[in-house]
This record gives structure tokens, C-alpha cells and sequence, in this order.
């Protein structure tokens, strides 16, 4: 299974739904919190292109935030990101 990253905010309420679908498919992922971490946030920012979160990797590949996760769930192509 491909190793997934999410950066996120303690409340974020895109974090927690990303969180919750990734949870519920069993999948293992690491968490990144940036809460109050400007230097953290600076570097997933640079990585990803956007400040906001969360922001989420699968492998090599930068799936966007939360709405970009979900529409790979919808369209049928988040089980075989996550089997790569």
C-alpha cells in the first residue's frame, strides 16, 4: 500500500473529513499537524503549492485537499492509489 501523508490543523473541518474517509478504508497514513508551526507550514506550502489544508500525498503523488480526495473516492481511482 502507497504511503499517504496529510498536513492538517487540530480543527479543520476538511482535515477531519479527509481523515474520517482515509480512517474508514483502513488506511494507515501520517499525520502532519502545522497548528502554530509557521516553519512547518512554510515547508508543506512550498511542497504543495498552497498554504491551506489539509494537503494530502499518496506515494509520490500530491492529491490536493479534502475535495480533490473525495472525487478520487466518487471516481473509483482512490483504491488503486492507494494499492500502488
Amino acid at each position: 500500500m502507497a504511503q499517504v501523508v496529510i498536513y492538517t490543523t487540530r480543527f479543520c473541518p476538511y482535515c477531519i473529513h479527509a481523515k474520517h474517509l482515509l480512517d474508514s478504508k483502513g488506511v494507515e497514513y501520517r499525520e502532519i499537524p502545522v497548528d502554530g508551526d509557521p516553519e512547518l507550514r512554510a515547508q508543506m506550502a512550498a511542497r504543495a503549492g498552497s498554504r491551506t489544508v489539509p494537503q494530502i500525498w499518496i506515494g509520490e503523488r500530491h492529491v490536493g485537499g479534502c475535495d480533490q480526495l473525495v472525487a478520487l473516492e466518487r471516481s473509483g481511482q482512490l483504491d488503486n492509489l492507494l494499492a500502488a
